[in-house]
């Protein structure tokens, strides 16, 4: 038997478990991509308008920071700079879950060390999980080379295999890191911190460069993305990085794989004491998720500072173009350009606040399916006491990061720390009821929890591209963000808020009375 005897197997039950999971995250970023050509056009329609675009972000250095240098004024190539560090964020996103979710998840589980008793070889799911992230990967690719070609062929194929090349690095990475750590949440953790230095390093770069020159954007997968200049006399030799980077980490994780016994790791979990220190159901919960926590509060007033610090630039980078400055105020719904803006980012994070609370909700999901919450729950400690600490910790956990958002914000601005402060904490309503509905999925449905994933993306697909595309009033309402009040500079409406209060613990109560009568899943 060879090393990947049935790897055609677990390719084909890999895809039909993720047959949820990949489509709506390639959609999600196709559409987001697909979408920009026109909304750019409906923008800087004229020759003259792109060409005084590309002085802006050449002269501001914290929008090149933010989104990277621009190589050319065609519709193609502002499409890749518009979008190209996101996408390709999100590409890299999708793959390394994809690839945790297949490797050490199922070691964690259990799954895999019944898998390995039958005739399959020892590095066939590691190689089923690559797999089936480049199938995300060519489907994603595929769409944005058939979505572009009409803005260049060269220039979209360039684009489309740079994503593929930036998913596919951080699906070996992510490889690598399943086989150095015992715990999925650990690996996916450490991923996720590869992929945000690699942002950093990028932001840093860019914004010392107005041409993608510096050494600390060539250190970062995505500063290759942009440095392939998709659209812009395309630097074809960049995708040979890609390739190397791929093969080499593809090569360490299959020699890694080889040497380890199922369920162990190269960095095995540090034991705890001796005698346990953990009181209640709530501070366990705490000790499970203060990691992520710390996290999303670190990236958030980041955040805060970035987008606080790009306020004033603002009306010098929208000048006089009309239709920049209406999407703003559709965001925003502001008349003001600077209160638009600032409107427009603590929504936008508010709707990223809303992936947190699905998380944070989530992992009672995860506690149960792996088993370590019937033990817990065998000793004297109800479902709703258990239940309640890790909700505690997810809309505590929500208001906390929108908090030290706002403060940030305050930082980078450095005025208005009262309305800044007000504009973040009034997401909160709406980020709650997306925490009570993946209550209610996980109380009543616990196979179909992970929807909630779905609907957190469709939310913010609707929010982030919805006013670009001047989407209908009633696409928009169907996200409860779109009945939140528009903050700074427009009126507090109590009544919307207080509405969504109500729902959010509506949904949360509902799903608890269900978590209460079902069975656990054993």
């Amino acid at each position: 038997m060879t090393s990947l005897t049935g790897t055609g197997v677990l390719l084909r039950f890999s895809l039909r478990r993720d047959r949820v999971l990949i489509p709506a995250w390639v959609a999600v970023n196709a559409l987001m991509i697909l979408s920009m050509p026109n909304t750019l056009k409906g923008l800087y329609g004229t020759e003259s308008e792109r060409t005084d675009l590309l002085h802006q972000v050449a002269t501001n250095a914290s929008f090149r920071a933010l989104i990277g240098p621009v190589f050319d004024d065609s519709l193609g190539a502002l499409t890749a700079w518009r979008v190209g560090v996101y996408a390709g964020a999100l590409a890299a996103v999708t793959s390394l879950l994809v690839v945790v979710r297949h490797t050490r998840d199922e070691e964690e589980s259990g799954r895999q060390e019944l898998i390995a008793s039958g005739a399959v070889g020892r590095r066939a799911s590691l190689t089923a999980a690559l797999l089936a992230a480049g199938v995300a990967n060519a489907v994603l690719a595929l769409l944005v080379v058939a979505g572009l070609a009409g803005q260049g062929a060269a220039g979209a194929l360039a684009f489309g295999l740079g994503l593929a090349g930036v998913g596919m690095l951080f699906a070996t990475m992510a490889a690598i890191v399943a086989q150095l750590t015992e715990s999925a949440r650990l690996a996916r953790g450490l991923a996720a911190a590869v992929l945000g230095a690699a942002f950093v390093l990028r932001a840093a770069g860019d914004s010392a460069s107005d041409d993608g020159s510096s050494a600390l954007t060539w250190l970062s997968p995505l500063g290759w993305l942009e440095n392939l200049r998709p659209f812009a006399d395309e630097r074809w030799w960049v995708l040979l990085l890609f390739a190397a980077a791929v093969g080499v980490q593809a090569l360490v994780a299959y020699e890694l794989a080889g040497r380890r016994d199922v369920g162990m790791s190269f960095l095995p979990t540090r034991p705890g004491p001796a005698a346990g220190r953990l009181g209640t159901a709530g501070a366990l919960a705490w000790r499970l998720q203060r990691g992520a926590v710390l996290g999303w509060s670190v990236g958030f007033f980041l955040a805060g500072v970035v987008y606080g610090g790009l306020t004033d630039g603002v009306a010098d980078l929208v000048g006089d173009n009309e239709n920049a400055r209406e999407i703003f105020e559709r965001m925003g719904g502001q008349s003001g350009l600077t209160n638009a803006f600032l409107a427009s980012m603590t929504g936008m994070l508010g709707l990223i606040a809303a992936l947190y609370v699905v998380a944070s909700v989530l992992r009672l999901h995860g506690e149960e399916t792996s088993a370590r919450a019937e033990p817990l729950l065998a000793a004297p400690v109800g479902r709703l006491r258990w239940a309640a600490g890790h909700l505690t910790v997810a809309f505590a956990g929500s208001a906390l990061i929108m908090l030290l958002a706002g403060l940030g914000f305050a930082v980078g601005y450095g005025r208005e720390v009262g309305p800044i402060l007000g504009a973040c904490l009034v997401q909160l309503p709406a980020i709650w009821v997306i925490g009570g509905l993946t209550v209610l999925l996980y109380g009543l449905a616990p196979r179909l929890a992970p929807a909630a994933w779905g609907v957190a993306v469709a939310v913010l697909l609707i929010g982030w591209v919805g006013p670009a595309l001047d989407a209908p009033r009633f696409v928009l309402d169907l996200s409860p963000f779109g009945h939140l009040p528009k903050l700074p500079g427009g009126g507090m409406e109590w009544g919307p808020v207080l509405v969504l209060l109500a729902l959010a613990v509506v949904l949360a109560g509902a799903g608890l009375a269900g978590l209460r009568r079902r069975d656990l899943t054993t």
